[in-house]
């Protein structure tokens, strides 16, 4: 297992990230409703929420922005909107609601950016 201290560096690197982000989006007035929100389907890093306003947000640690947008791809985006279907599905005020993927990139020695609307999701 050479690479497993490699792994847990990464893991919390990753963990670090999301709490920081969750701390940016805090400040910003959103709730955090749910974290590492794990479905069969996939995984979502945040769900954050204000009012009827829901964030479904990953949380990508990189050295540039840049790096952070190119680091959803596609395939990422479908695992993310099926899990967001399932939460979704499990909220009593679901019909009210409005969606938003969004992402959270957390660079070196700067504040989370917050990226709204990195993706569409399905229609």
């Amino acid at each position: 297992m050479a690479d497993a201290p490699a792994r847990l560096k990464a893991y919390r690197r990753g963990h670090r990230g999301e709490w920081l982000a969750a701390a940016a989006l805090m400040l910003k007035g959103f709730r955090i409703v749910e974290r590492r929100y794990r479905t069969r389907l996939g995984e979502i890093d945040l769900i954050a929420r204000r009012g009827d306003l829901v964030l479904i947000v990953e949380v990508k640690v990189r050295a540039t922005l840049r790096e952070a947008m190119e680091a959803i791809g596609r395939q990422s985006e479908t695992r993310i909107e099926a899990a967001a279907d399932v939460w979704l599905a499990r909220q009593p005020d679901f019909s009210r609601l409005s969606v938003r993927f969004d992402m959270v990139a957390v660079l070196p020695r700067r504040w989370p950016v917050h990226v709204p609307n990195v993706f569409q999701g399905r229609n």
